[in-house]
């Protein structure tokens, strides 16, 4: 079933539509006006401003360092290439662990300097009125459990979540608990299969898996990483859909053997 013919811009309720209809959610990471504007054209459903960008664009080894300021100017830029997306912003963190007041208002900064449709939150019960403040003013927000990156040095490694029993049994009442409170979406990062086929199942808002197998109702990568331009970064999760890297290296090198035996720029490229 196509989207595009039911659905002209997605909405919190255009993706409560897909879920209901069965329609799996595409999403992808942007931070930068022109791969915002190429993921938009070929139809993507969700495009998130992730604080990945601390990693991935800004060279650091977690998504600790990204401010409030880094995380709207990407968004902005990212927002003026899109007219179908739901483009989403994760809150950097620092921005929301605070406070719930101090939540509030960094997410009305948010929505007040940029164009984006919501926020994303990590965090389950701990963040819940933080969230249910955020929703009860209108703005949409998308929840994070399972690996939460913003918290690595807590769990001191990258493993996946929801293994054992204890740690299964807390996922599944924290996705509960970010329902309640008003969440249009929960993305479920690194848990066991089974455990995301039970959490979407008892969920009636949509999950988006990343590395939480076939049965979420979307999926989400960073864009770099599905594009192959780091080909050393390669978890499981990870497909490489091209290898960019690769086919930058020929292609600056070309340019660089032209320009030295000037065959660029030619008659034809020059004024």
């Amino acid at each position: 079933m196509s989207t595009e013919k039911e659905i002209k811009r997605i909405t919190t309720k255009a993706l409560g539509l897909l879920k209901k209809k069965g329609i799996k959610i595409s999403a992808l990471t942007a931070y930068d006006f022109i791969t915002a504007k190429i993921l938009d054209e070929t139809g993507i459903d969700l495009i998130l401003v992730g604080d990945s960008l601390s990693n991935v664009f800004q060279g650091n080894e977690t998504t600790l360092p990204v401010t409030m300021d880094e995380m709207i100017y990407h968004t902005k830029v990212v927002t003026k290439g899109v007219n179908r997306a739901m483009v989403i912003v994760d809150m950097p963190f620092m921005s929301y662990q605070l406070s719930v007041d101090e939540g509030f208002r960094n997410a009305g900064r948010i929505m007040k300097e940029t164009a984006a449709v919501g926020v994303k939150l990590e965090g389950g019960e701990r963040v819940a009125e933080t969230i249910r403040k955020i929703t009860e003013a209108g703005i949409p927000v998308m929840g994070h459990i399972g690996l939460t990156p913003q918290s690595i040095h807590q769990f001191g490694s990258y493993r996946e979540r929801g293994v054992i029993k204890t740690e299964a049994d807390e996922i599944l009442k924290d996705a509960k608990i970010i329902e309640e409170a008003g969440a249009f979406s929960i993305v479920l990062e690194k848990i066991p299969a089974k455990l995301a086929k039970k959490v979407t199942e008892s969920l009636t808002i949509p999950t988006i898996g990343i590395g939480a197998g076939i049965h979420c109702d979307g999926q989400i990568l960073v864009t770099p990483d599905m594009l192959g331009l780091n080909l050393e970064f390669h978890p499981r999760f990870v497909r490489h859909y091209s290898r960019l890297a690769e086919d930058i290296h020929k292609a600056v090198d070309k340019y660089i053997q032209d320009i030295r035996k000037q065959n660029f720029p030619s008659e034809e490229e020059s004024y």
